[in-house]
C-alpha cells in the first residue's frame, strides 16, 4: 500500500456512491493496521463541489470528485484491489486537505 493508490471501495452498502478510496496515509506509516483514506465520489452523486477541496479527476472511465471532507481510517484489509496511483496530483490533494485543516 501506497500514499496516493487507490483502491476499488468494497463495502457493498456504499461502493455505489463511492466507487473508490483514495489512500492518503504516510508511506512511513505503512506498518499500522489502518489506513487514512478519502473517498472518491461519483461526480454526478456530488453536489456541492469546492473547487481546491473536491478535485475531480477520471478513473477508470468513472469521472469522481475527492470528498476530502469525508475522510476516514478505516482496517487495511478492507481495502479492495488497488487500481492506480493518482501521485500525480499530490499537490491537489495536500492543498485540499490543507484547506480542511487550517485555520483561515
Amino acid at each position: 500500500m501506497a500514499q496516493h493508490d487507490v483502491y476499488v471501495n468494497t463495502n457493498p452498502e456504499t461502493n455505489k456512491l463511492y466507487p473508490y478510496l483514495l489512500d492518503i496515509q504516510s508511506n512511513t506509516l505503512g506498518t499500522l493496521p489502518t489506513r487514512v483514506v478519502i473517498p472518491l465520489v461519483r461526480a454526478s452523486n456530488f453536489e456541492k463541489i469546492v473547487s481546491i477541496l473536491n478535485p475531480r479527476l477520471v478513473i477508470d472511465q468513472t469521472e469522481v470528485v475527492v470528498s476530502t471532507a469525508q475522510l476516514a481510517s478505516v482496517d487495511s484489509r478492507i481495502l479492495g484491489t488497488r487500481v492506480c496511483s493518482i501521485d500525480n496530483m499530490r499537490n491537489e490533494i495536500v492543498a485540499a486537505l490543507d484547506l480542511l485543516i487550517s485555520v483561515g
